[in-house]
């Protein structure tokens, strides 16, 4: 009887199931190393998604959930600054529905930016924060009222005091009085007018000794509406610092351009002013 060699034929049996062994043990180690990778994953994401079963399988999709921020609203006033929007409405009452008195924008006709300067705080219809802000419009000592949320205000720390009688100005810092000066006013009929206002705009003047060294435009108005800016009142160094004492302008404050220089370090843009008799 003669023997047959079945070796050759059972080594390779057996390598073949070696092999097969070998793949299937790398794909479940693949396997299990996908899965420790997307369990942490899918715990993060259950608690705060949306889970979608269909004939693919189950997919989660995270659900980002957005909180506005509290709106930031001053307590202390004065303060000044600017709009965080385009425009906003100013109303006669802190109320949405309420009358427009005048639509204030980011930008002056000019292109300098729009200072925005508030007196007061107070909950509006809406149930949400309302500043009432002086409005730079005749007649003078118009108030209106915007929301919190449409500007960003700082309280100020500079004042600005005017005596018509003495002819004088002061300048204060942080409750400090800082400078006292003479000035000149307007002349009869065209008097510097007496109120509460602000800085609304600050220059140098371009090739114009007449104005000085430095100058600062006021949210007041002249009785002289054909005057440059429709009359604005303006605060301003001299070239004729001879006149000072004496009621002679059209309106404007003409101060030293000494004073000016010191109106230029310590009167920044929103420092209210106050003019009195």
């Amino acid at each position: 009887m003669e023997a047959v060699d079945t070796c050759g034929g059972y080594d390779l049996r057996r390598c073949s199931v070696s092999r097969r062994v070998l793949i299937a043990s790398v794909l479940l180690a693949v396997a299990g190393f996908a899965a420790a990778i997307m369990l942490p994953t899918r715990a993060l994401a259950g608690g705060t998604g949306t889970t979608t079963t269909g004939n693919t399988g189950t997919t989660t999709t995270p659900t980002t959930t957005t909180t506005k921020p509290p709106i930031s609203v001053v307590s202390t006033f004065p303060a000044a600054g600017s709009l965080l929007t385009n425009s906003v409405p100013v109303r006669v009452k802190p109320d949405p529905r309420a009358h427009v008195i005048k639509v204030m924008h980011q930008f002056r006709s000019d292109f300098r930016p729009q200072v925005m300067f508030a007196v007061h705080a107070a909950t509006g219809s809406d149930g949400q924060p309302w500043y009432r802000i002086s409005i730079p419009i005749r007649p003078n000592g118009t108030y209106g009222w915007i929301p919190a949320k449409t500007v960003s205000l700082k309280p100020t720390h500079s004042q600005i005091m005017i005596n018509l009688r003495s002819r004088t100005i002061d300048i204060y810092r942080f409750n400090k009085h800082k400078w006292h000066g003479k000035v000149a006013i307007g002349a009869v009929g065209r008097e510097t007018p007496v109120g509460h206002y602000f800085v609304a705009s600050r220059f140098v003047p371009y090739h114009d000794s007449f104005l000085g060294v430095f100058a600062e435009e006021t949210s007041a108005y002249s009785k002289l509406t054909e005057w440059p800016g429709g009359g604005v009142v303006g605060i301003h160094g001299t070239s004729l610092p001879q006149l000072l004492g004496k009621a002679v302008s059209h309106g404007c404050v003409r101060v030293s351009n000494t004073t000016a220089r010191k109106l230029k370090g310590l009167a920044p843009l929103g420092t209210p002013i106050w003019i009195k008799k």
